[in-house]
């Protein structure tokens, strides 16, 4: 198990209108020993270009993440997500990513069954369009209520009916869900092959920051170890059953700059995961 960089907790560091820096970031990752980089898009960089710079590094990219709304009830609606698909898969083989992750956040007032059914019908429209070129599709345990995929059963589900579909493990999100990270991991272990680990305090409707879940709890963003979701044993769990993937450390929280929350976090991760 290694720990790779996540370019969305960085890019939050960016002032408005100031182009992310690919350079910046890739010394940054080395910095920090780490050898891999999830990009969630590529902020309108050419990709090749982003692979030159990896490459120049000595990086890999492990994963790239992009939006693609699938969510709408006729393939005619779900055309431009197809075209967004496509486009994502073509962005991946050219950065050398071997998976794609789709941020699946649902919309407000369709029903989860209803955003459910929607997305898994415009998977099986495209996923094999990937399967051809090599590349696997992940979904994420997402932390809207509205989502289609926050909890073990949802993803497991998803993969009973679509057995090529794999997962990204978000141990913040699935805990917003009323899920544990460890019983999130260990319910769907088969079908895991990347991984967020992140943290959630429980707070007040009215807390700054505060973010409803689906357990009908809120919830504000904190670095990892310092909230209520146990990391650490979500590690150990990984560990035992073998997992060999990486782990993105990510951060949404306002407390600490996306730099210095990665430098603490990193080093609380290689911990958990026996790496220090």
């Amino acid at each position: 198990m290694k720990i790779s960089m996540m370019t969305y907790t960085m890019a939050r560091g960016f002032p408005a209108g100031e182009r992310f820096d690919v350079r910046a970031l890739c010394g940054f990752t080395r910095e920090l020993g780490l050898d891999a980089v999830d990009w969630v898009t590529t902020y309108g960089h050419d990709p090749a270009d982003v692979r030159r710079v990896t490459d120049d590094h000595g990086l890999a990219n492990v994963c790239y993440t992009f939006p693609c709304d699938l969510n709408f009830p006729t393939a005619a609606e779900r055309a431009a997500g197809h075209e967004a698909f496509l486009r994502g898969i073509e962005t991946a083989l050219v950065l050398g990513a071997d998976k794609v992750m789709l941020p699946i956040s649902g919309k407000e007032g369709v029903p989860r069954e209803e955003s459910f059914r929607n997305v898994m019908n415009g998977l099986h429209e495209v996923i094999g369009r990937a399967d051809e070129a090599g590349v696997s599709v992940t979904v994420e345990h997402f932390s809207t209520p509205t989502a289609p995929f926050i909890v073990s059963a949802d993803v497991n589900r998803a993969i009973a009916e679509l057995p090529h579909l794999r997962v990204t493990l978000d141990s913040g999100n699935c805990f917003m869900g009323g899920e544990s990270a460890r019983d999130a991991f260990v319910r769907s272990a088969d079908y895991i092959i990347h991984a967020h680990f992140k943290d959630w305090s429980v707070c007040a409707p009215d807390a700054p920051g505060a973010r409803p879940g689906l357990d009908g709890r809120h919830y504000r963003a904190v670095l990892v170890g310092e909230g209520d979701v146990d990391n650490a044993d979500a590690a150990r769990a990984m560990l035992d059953h073998g997992y060999e993937g990486y782990v993105n450390f990510e951060y949404e929280g306002a407390e600490l700059s996306p730099r210095e929350a990665t430098i603490e976090g990193v080093r609380r991760m290689r911990e958990w995961m026996g790496l220090a």
